[in-house]
């Protein structure tokens, strides 16, 4: 039986959900037991557009990057968007804020008419995308779990519900009562609500849940002591694609 073929490739992005990957080490070779890797510029040298299972990491932010996505989009029989990036549009997003003829300025001085640049947007604004791996960075065995799933045919799961269940579970004190300011309630979980239990916050990498009560989050975080504009602030991180939708 023929091995399923699988690419990786990398838009506007930091690449490290593909260190992740790279980072499986003795899963990763219980990986390739199952799939032929073909392209995976962290890893080989070589590449090949013939595949079957294209997985992207990082934002859409040129005209150029949706020419190149369709083109993957027509090559892979699967696409999986990996990492915030390419699942919610990421950091990336904040630019989205600013005046775009700014923010080329600001990066590329005074060559910045050379450079094209435009709001970024996640991979699903530009092709349909079959699976998602969230988080920034991807939780390593979240992937094994979703390569797992199209390897069996089925559609990987994704969990619908905030990041507090996973902290309750794990018995975490809530960021709130501990004076710092979290997004977890309306945040989606499946990452075992790393962050916090750590002793930080849940910055919302993963993105919102399905009909998150936004309003509700944020008078949550006023009433804790931050202003109107710092509670929109923090939503604007990882969220701005998102809510720029709603």
């Amino acid at each position: 039986m023929m091995k399923p073929k699988v690419a990786f490739f990398d838009f506007a992005g930091c690449e490290g959900d593909q260190l992740q990957v790279a980072n499986l080490e003795e899963e990763l070779l219980k990986l390739l037991d199952k799939v032929e890797v073909v392209s995976f510029r962290e890893v080989m040298k070589e590449h090949s557009d013939n595949y079957d299972i294209a997985f992207i990491e990082g934002s859409c932010t040129r005209l150029q990057d949706e020419d190149r996505l369709k083109q993957i989009r027509k090559n892979a029989k699967i696409v999986v968007a990996i990492g915030s990036c390419a699942t919610i549009g990421g950091i990336n997003a904040l630019r989205n804020y600013k005046d775009l003829d700014e923010v080329r300025r600001t990066v590329y001085g005074e060559h910045a008419k050379l450079f094209d640049t435009y709001a970024a947007r996640p991979i699903d604004a530009v092709i349909p995308v079959d699976a998602y791996v969230h988080g920034c960075p991807i939780d390593r065995e979240e992937f094994l779990n979703v390569v797992k799933s199209l390897l069996l045919g089925k559609k990987p799961e994704i969990p619908n519900y905030p990041v507090c269940v996973e902290c309750k579970k794990n018995e975490n004190v809530c960021a709130f009562e501990r004076g710092q300011f979290c997004v977890g309630p309306v945040t989606r979980a499946g990452c075992n609500s790393c962050c916090v239990n750590e002793g930080t916050i849940c910055w919302g990498c993963r993105g919102l849940i399905d009909n998150p009560n936004e309003n509700a989050q944020k008078e949550v975080l006023i009433k804790y002591g931050l202003t109107v504009n710092d509670a929109i602030n923090k939503f604007k991180l990882y969220f701005g694609w998102q809510e720029a939708k709603r």
